[in-house]
């Protein structure tokens, strides 16, 4: 408790200092109204960029015929630079609407720097170029948001989403592709939340969006600002939270058209030598004791809530962040000396915490995700009691358990008892979001859980006019299965990456000079589910279904499940939650008849999931007009069971229909 009292009088410290220098946090983070290029309302310009390092700085593009010193900034304290610009004689600007910019540096050592201010707001790479090219983005009218933001959801239901692959065509898709044609189709499938991916500008595609070049520009190979945010607009119109994938835990190496060597140094935004470079990402990393680098990282929170209007954040790489050591070469037992210590970078997690507090602030509906792989304690609990103040975390064990059986152990050898453990593992009130796999798993060289299922088989034997094979009839049963138990047990959220729900085949895979700039692995085939005579639209039928039973029940919102089996020979799992009943029979031959499963209810039940039923595939084994009646009868700590009669390879939800839905 007195280090979570330290880390808070650490926070506090640093708030009070951000009150009495800068007018509060409110003010703090507004920087990208004053850093930057601006408008002002009397047609001139006003510039301004925080260069320490600097010699000189100036401002250059189209406007100015590319003289590179005609333009000079007027030096300030604490490396700050500043510029005004006057109108034309007839009032007009003199930087026009889409014309290309460059700040130019001159360093210690006497090099002339061509560089992209770190708050550019619109970034492009035209034709063959190699380097992004600033463009000055001032339209006449802005877009304007016609619906507001839902309300908090009891339950979250994600659907990790990248707009660029979300076409089944080989090229990058739009933003505009996406607010048509894939937002209809999250809504169909009962996700309450996209978590996008890869928005912020990234000059190489294939870094999956987590090299982040210029962090205030939406990514223009999808489209253009306004257009993302008609797809926010759009999302908030069907009742869909928005969440943005946000990269603050590193930032590209790239000097050209990236932050590093932004004034000649090689520190200003980032720590010199050593410490200011991840190895195994080949990245920059940020000096976050910094005043200026708060600033800048505060104000890219601001910016992406209020300028686009996202309902909250999934931080990435987290674990990085909270460790000098950045999580790598380290295995987490949960042994708390992992956690405190000097291993443990303070700044960074008070980094964390301003965040929190500024989006919890601004937006009290808004949702933060940390993906934080080592367990850090009170990383989910609140600031004022010394937490790191996220709303959730990633489970990160539960895709790596699904992989490890697929890959080393039969199923008749897979383990109830270890599948429910790394399933419930979880600190009491820390709220946990339960995938089955991400994106991180669907990446070239590993295999989309469906893929390891089936493999080779999902491109010759997924028609119905066929008969199933042993391969195709285990793979579309065991992935409803693990989806369902991890949805149900695994956390107080779900998350889906896009595609998967309907067991997309093949890897992910950007272009690159590996695969010869190839697209075909950079998609998602959603034809695949629409082909009524493709089983694929099965598993798609049973994701609905599933998400569709927890908006009706809330399981995610209940308390944790109480589990009454986990049956090593029979390969049962029973639990109950949101007072359903669930009931697993991983058992690959075995069924049970009149099997006997424990409730703390009495009364009469229904079936009101079974992933045996025609339309997600199965083999229609259970009749659903039966109705199965508990009774008095002790079983498995409960005081109430009902005989079942469970198929091999099913997952069932009973209801008790006594009580009220």
């Amino acid at each position: 408790m007195n280090l979570a009292k330290v880390r808070y009088k650490q926070f506090s410290q640093i708030l009070k200092n951000i009150g009495e220098n800068e007018g509060g946090i409110d003010k703090f983070s507004r920087g990208y109204e004053s850093f930057g290029v601006h408008r002002c309302a009397d047609g001139g310009l006003y510039c301004k960029e925080w260069a320490p390092g600097a010699e000189g700085v100036f401002l250059t593009g189209d406007f100015n015929g590319w003289n590179p010193f005609s333009y000079p900034y007027k030096k300030l304290d604490y490396g700050k630079w500043e510029l005004y610009i006057p109108p034309k004689q007839n009032k007009s600007v003199l930087v026009p609407h889409g014309s290309k910019l460059k700040v130019v540096i001159t360093s210690k050592s006497g090099e002339i720097l061509y560089r992209i201010s770190p708050w550019a707001k619109y970034v492009v790479r035209e034709g063959d170029n190699v380097n992004y090219d600033w463009i000055h983005w001032d339209p006449e009218h802005s877009y304007e948001f016609k619906h507001s933001g839902p309300k908090k959801p009891r339950s979250l239901r994600i659907y990790e989403s990248h707009v660029g692959i979300s076409s089944h065509e080989g090229k990058v898709a739009s933003y505009k592709h996406f607010t048509c044609n894939v937002l209809p189709r999250i809504k169909g499938l009962g996700y309450n939340c996209i978590q996008l991916m890869a928005i912020m500008e990234h000059a190489y595609y294939a870094s999956f969006g987590y090299q982040i070049t210029s962090f205030f520009a939406a990514s223009s190979r999808y489209g253009t600002p306004e257009e993302l945010q008609e797809l926010v607009d759009t999302a908030h119109s069907m009742g869909i939270i928005v969440l943005l994938d946000v990269v603050h835990s590193h930032a590209s190496k790239n000097s050209a058209d990236g932050l590093n060597m932004f004034d000649g140094t090689d520190s200003c935004y980032f720590h010199s030598g050593p410490r200011g470079t991840h190895d195994l990402w080949d990245s920059r990393l940020f000096a976050y004791s910094s005043w200026e680098v708060l600033r800048f990282l505060l104000s890219n929170i601001r910016w992406w809530l209020e300028e686009y209007r996202f309902d909250g954040f999934r931080f990435d790489g987290v674990t990085s962040m909270l460790y000098h050591h950045h999580g790598v070469g380290q295995g987490f037992s949960g042994d708390y000396s992992e956690y405190f210590g000097l291993q443990v970078d303070e700044d960074a997690l008070t980094y964390l915490m301003l965040a929190n507090h500024l989006v919890h602030t601004l937006c009290p509906d808004s949702i933060t995700i940390a993906e934080d792989v080592s367990g850090m304690p009170a990383l989910c609990s609140p600031i004022s009691q010394g937490g790191g103040g996220f709303d959730y975390r990633l489970a990160m064990a539960i895709p790596d358990k699904w992989i490890q059986l697929l890959k080393e152990f039969k199923d008749e050898d897979w383990n109830m008892g270890d599948i429910v453990y790394t399933l419930t593992n979880r600190r009491y009130l820390e709220k946990c979001i339960a995938y089955a796999e991400s994106h991180d798993q669907a990446l070239v060289g590993d295999k989309s859980l469906a893929f390891w299922l089936m493999d080779a088989e999902m491109y010759t034997n997924m028609s119905v006019l066929t008969p199933f094979t042993p391969v195709i009839d285990r793979g579309i049963q065991l992935h409803k299965m693990i989806r369902l138990i991890t949805h149900g047990l695994g956390g107080e959220g779900y998350l889906n990456f896009m595609g998967n729900e309907f067991g997309h085949p093949e890897w992910l895979d950007f272009p690159r000079k590996g695969n010869n700039e190839s697209y075909h692995y950079a998609r998602r085939q959603f034809h695949l589910t629409d082909d009524d005579l493709l089983r694929y639209k099965f598993l798609n039928n049973f994701d609905r279904d599933m998400n569709r039973l927890e908006e009706r029940y809330g399981w995610l919102a209940a308390p944790q499940a109480y589990v009454s089996e986990k049956h090593e020979g029979n390969k049962i799992i029973a639990f109950e939650r949101a007072g359903l009943l669930f009931i697993f029979n991983f058992h690959p031959s075995k069924s049970y008849t009149d099997y006997r499963v424990g409730t703390a209810l009495p009364g009469k039940f229904k079936i009101v999931l079974d992933s045996d039923a025609a339309e997600y595939g199965g083999h229609q084994r259970l009749d659903h007009s039966t109705d199965f009646f508990s009774e008095a009868f002790e079983h498995n700590g409960r005081p109430y069971s009902l005989l079942v009669y469970i198929p091999s390879r099913v997952a069932l939800i009973l209801q008790n229909v006594d009580l009220p839905n």
